[in-house]
């Protein structure tokens, strides 16, 4: 994918200040900034769907990648519907949902668990599928996932992601739909959680140490 395609983030342009705009009390201490704001969130996720609308014929399953994709994933089907509506395409729509876990803390773990059944997983044998994600980090989560969805012989597979993170981490896998290309800092808010928090925000933020430090998963709780 041509990275033209995509909006850069930089910390330089992308710098909102917190007093800016409204952010819930309780994480008022536990931010560096908005990266981010709603607004343009919700029109890069228009012009996504209407490109997506343009390279499909046919039926898809888009299936979201939960839990941090699901904001992202109502967002973008909703706006999908409507150019579907608009274009006059014949595309049916079906969904499906995915729980992906690796993260602990900032950390990748390593290890990705898959939610969907044996029986959930060969439904999709066949299908055009368009995975919804939040966030594409290493890309190594998602490299594991679509080879695991190789095994039952899906028609095609397409992914969308949010946000793609600039990373020297990054094994190089590039999603096929991206919104934002964004600094290697850890994001939160619009449904990105840290260790379950954060999901509540409804704009891209970076959180700060104190954040971190707050809501972090102790070492003894996960022994």
């Amino acid at each position: 994918m041509d990275p033209s395609m995509w909006i850069d983030v930089t910390s330089e342009r992308f710098n909102y200040s917190l007093n800016h705009f409204v952010i819930p009390r309780h994480y008022e201490n536990d931010l560096e900034n908005i990266l981010i704001p709603n607004g343009l969130i919700m029109d890069r996720i228009e012009a996504l769907a209407q490109l997506i609308v343009q390279d499909t014929d046919g039926p898809i399953v888009a299936c979201c990648v939960l839990k941090g994709g699901h904001q992202f994933f109502a967002d973008l089907m909703n706006q999908m519907k409507k150019w579907i509506t608009k274009s006059r395409k014949h595309i049916p729509l079906s969904l499906e949902f995915i729980k992906v876990k690796s993260y602990v803390n900032d950390r990748s773990t390593g290890d990705v668990q898959i939610s969907l059944t044996e029986d959930e997983l060969k439904d999709l044998e066949g299908k055009h599928l368009l995975i919804v994600e939040d966030i594409i980090d290493t890309g190594n989560t998602m490299v594991r996932l679509l080879k695991h969805l190789e095994q039952y012989s899906p028609a095609s597979v397409r992914v969308a992601s949010l946000l793609l993170k600039k990373t020297p981490l990054s094994c190089g896998y590039i999603p096929d739909y991206v919104g934002f290309a964004i600094p290697d800092a850890f994001v939160v808010g619009y449904a990105l959680d840290y260790n379950e928090h954060f999901r509540d925000l409804d704009h891209i933020c970076v959180i700060n140490e104190t954040g971190k430090t707050k809501y972090a998963i102790k070492q003894a709780e996960e022994k």
